[in-house]
């Protein structure tokens, strides 16, 4: 089966979804993803697209337009004080733009509850068809593999996901244990990128490079060809390219062109294609 690839959000961060998705579509790409709530934990208000009616009609023409599918989108955070269906107008919006995947971050270290939590959630997106895919990072919740499975696992729902990503993983040690812990059949799809062998550890490093600093598959210093070995080769592969030089420097087609050719690369480097 030949390899999809998705373009992620994070790697053209600065346009439209319709752009997106065009861009997603003429530089060779199988899916797209995009964000309707905002990363950070608090403060930010959510994406037009969930807001604004003109702005989901133009995704969904371009989409129409294009043949483009919606991989995954972001970002649905699960707090202490979160209920399911504080997402419901999330997932309607996601159900309209046909989505498949949602990525989910933990934001409670309190992990029965969270996994009653992540329960919940994954129950009502099974509703909309669509997988809840738990991401470990290291300053969150949930900070490695063996917690997001444990999580996952307790929740009980089929379409709940673990969803690896090669710098989180590289930044809580590397291992490929950890990714041998992660059952295959909960692995809707993966996130690949590089990023410097040297780092700041502390929880403000790590999110400075996650969100700018990180670099095409084959420019750095983590172990992809461990990593991409240890996973499926059926599921789509997210190219995850969130750099602040990039984007002031590079068109948001560039970019996207260069993070595909890079990881297309680097399988093929390894002859995981």
């Amino acid at each position: 089966m030949e390899r999809q690839y998705a373009l992620a959000f994070l790697t053209v961060p600065d346009v439209a979804p319709a752009e997106a998705i065009r861009v997603a579509a003429e530089t060779g790409y199988s899916s797209v993803g995009l964000r309707l709530l905002p990363a950070a934990a608090s403060g930010e208000a959510p994406y037009p697209v969930l807001t604004d009616k003109a702005v989901l009609a133009e995704a969904r023409a371009a989409l129409a337009d294009t043949g483009m599918r919606v991989g995954d989108v972001e970002i649905v955070r699960l707090k202490p004080e979160t209920k399911a269906t504080d997402f419901t107008p999330f997932l309607d919006c996601a159900a309209a733009l046909g989505a498949a995947n949602i990525l989910v971050a933990g934001d409670d270290t309190d992990h029965a509850r969270l996994a009653q939590t992540f329960a919940s959630f994954a129950e009502l997106a099974a509703g909309y068809d669509m997988t809840a895919d738990l991401e470990f990072m290291p300053w969150t919740g949930v900070r490695n593999a063996a917690e997001a499975v444990a999580i996952v696992k307790a929740a009980g729902q089929a379409n709940g996901g673990v969803l690896a990503d090669a710098l989180h993983w590289d930044r809580t040690g590397g291992r490929v244990e950890d990714l041998a812990l992660i059952p295959p059949e909960t692995i809707h799809y993966f996130q690949l990128c590089d990023a410097a062998a040297e780092y700041d550890p502390s929880d403000a490093g790590l999110i400075e490079i996650a969100r700018g600093g990180r670099l095409l598959p084959g420019q750095g210093g983590i172990d992809l060809q461990a990593f991409i070995k240890a996973l499926p080769e059926t599921v789509p592969v997210s190219i995850e390219i969130a750099n602040a030089g990039f984007n002031s420097s590079l068109s948001p087609r560039a970019r996207a062109a260069q993070a595909l050719a890079a990881g297309k690369s680097v399988i093929a480097n390894y002859g995981l294609e």
